[in-house]
């Protein structure tokens, strides 16, 4: 089972390598700019971040989540954002083990409910995400504004 654990600053490349391949996977690609906004918020606060390592310590593995609020709860509720593992070392725990530590921080942080979205298509992840979570079937909407 990959240890998870906080990113470092010196986590930067990697993580950058693997945020890539996240975005590769659903076919879009940030600015360098949103890179760079991005790490920092994970480390002011405003977003979290953790890391799946190998047992050389390498990083294999990253999600992304934020607590917000809500009109359903005097609690926060927690949006896992971005779940991404090397392809190489997929099967291994790895995105198991990202979801258990976003649900442990989660508790932790007083939250009443962790959700998150895939593309329907998504197939290798929903076996995943079926095992752990429920599917309330809901459809999601992007109204653009740019």
């Amino acid at each position: 089972m990959p240890a998870i654990t906080r990113l470092q600053p010196e986590d930067r490349a990697r993580w950058a390598e693997l945020w890539a391949g996240y975005l590769r996977f659903y076919e879009t690609t940030r600015p360098d700019s949103i890179y760079d906004h991005t790490w920092a918020r994970l480390f002011d606060g405003r977003l979290h971040g953790r890391g799946a390592r190998d047992a050389d310590g390498r990083l294999v593995g990253i999600v992304h989540f934020l607590f917000h609020e809500t009109s359903w709860s005097d609690r926060p509720a927690c949006y896992l954002q971005d779940l991404y593992v090397d392809s190489a070392c997929r099967g291994g725990g790895a995105g198991r083990a990202l979801i258990e530590a976003v649900a442990e921080a989660a508790r932790a942080a007083g939250a009443y409910r962790l959700y998150w979205l895939t593309q329907e298509g998504n197939a290798t992840a929903r076996l995943l995400y079926d095992r752990l979570a429920t599917n309330r079937g809901f459809a999601v909407y992007d109204y653009s504004l740019d």
